[in-house]
This record gives C-alpha cells, structure tokens and sequence, in this order.
C-alpha cells in the first residue's frame, strides 16, 4: 500500500499544479474595445453569411470557435494573390489586418459586446505562397498587432502561421481563431 501512495504523491501534486497554471486563464480588461476601435477610425460593419455549409462561429461553454476569414480590401473585395509573387509581405500584412476586423465583426454579432472577450486563446494563420516564401510570420503579425492594439494583454494569443500552396478563391490569407468570453 506505502508503495501504491507514494506512486500517486508525485501524480497528485504535478495534476495540482498544472491546476493552478490553467485557473489563471483571466486577463483583466485595461481598455474598452469600442473606444479603441474608435480613435483607430474602424466602424464595424455586417457579418457576411458563411460561403458554404458551416457557420461563422460556434460557442461552447466559454470558448468561441471562429471559422476561417479571407482576407478584403476596404471595398469588400477579396484580396487575392500569391505572397512571393503577386503580393509584398507589406500587402500581405494589410491583408491579415483586414481579417482582424472580419473577425471582430463576427466576435461582436455572436456575443453582443467585445468587451465580453476575456482573450484571444490560439490563431492559426494560413498564407497563400509561392514554394520560396518564408516571412508567414511577418504576415500573420498583420492581424496579431492589430488584435494586440485593440485588445492589450488580452489579445496577445498563441499562434500558427503557415504556408499554403494555395487557398480558396486565391484568397492571399485566411485566418481562424478560438476565443474565451465571459
């Protein structure tokens, strides 16, 4: 039995402490998100309807799923083009911005208010490339600093950003997100 108790000692006080790093998943707000959104000149506008069979988001206990977003001009035209190629990663950057924005409009028809948003918890980032391209971060970083400078703390998010051989409709970028709430 001394055995059997001193096995499960060291597991009891690992599954203890990997308890208290998950508790602290909170980030106190520091700024209204509207104001921000404001003194950046951003209006959010409608969500457009998903171009296929899926939804826009899906909420589950306090997470929300956000579906992939491409990437448009100020006109709503889709901003199309291969990164290496067609584009410069200063237009691919402006193009991950544009989906931040989507994505904002989205997190605010699907929770009423953006001030709800505790954090942004993981963004994957998918970039259309040419085979030698290799500055997908410094792409994707087009939606994380704008997600930063709106939310603060509470925008900074784990993420992936890769590359892709090509995307639907040509899209430059695409951009997904998972989301806690209050």
């Amino acid at each position: 039995m001394t055995k059997a108790l001193s096995f499960l000692l060291p597991l009891f006080f690992l599954v203890s402490c990997q308890k208290e790093a998950v508790s602290d998943v909170t980030v106190p707000q520091e700024r209204d998100v509207y104001a921000v959104l404001k003194e950046l000149g951003v209006e959010l506008g409608s969500v457009k309807a998903p171009i296929a069979n899926y939804a826009n988001a899906i909420k589950t206990g306090n997470l929300i799923f956000l579906a992939g977003k491409g990437s448009r001009d100020e006109n709503g035209e889709l901003i199309t083009g291969k990164l290496g190629q067609d584009l410069s990663v200063d237009e691919g950057y402006r193009a991950a911005r544009s989906i931040a924005i989507s994505q904002l409009e989205v997190l605010h028809n699907e929770l009423g208010d953006l001030n709800r948003v505790t954090r942004l918890v993981k963004v994957t980032g998918m970039v259309n490339a040419t085979d030698d391209f290799t500055q997908h971060p410094e792409v994707i970083n087009g939606f994380s600093d704008f997600m930063v400078e709106v939310f603060g703390d509470r925008g900074k998010h784990a993420r992936a950003a890769v590359g892709m051989s090509s995307l639907p409709r040509n899209l430059a970028v695409e951009i997904d997100l998972i989301v806690e709430f209050l």
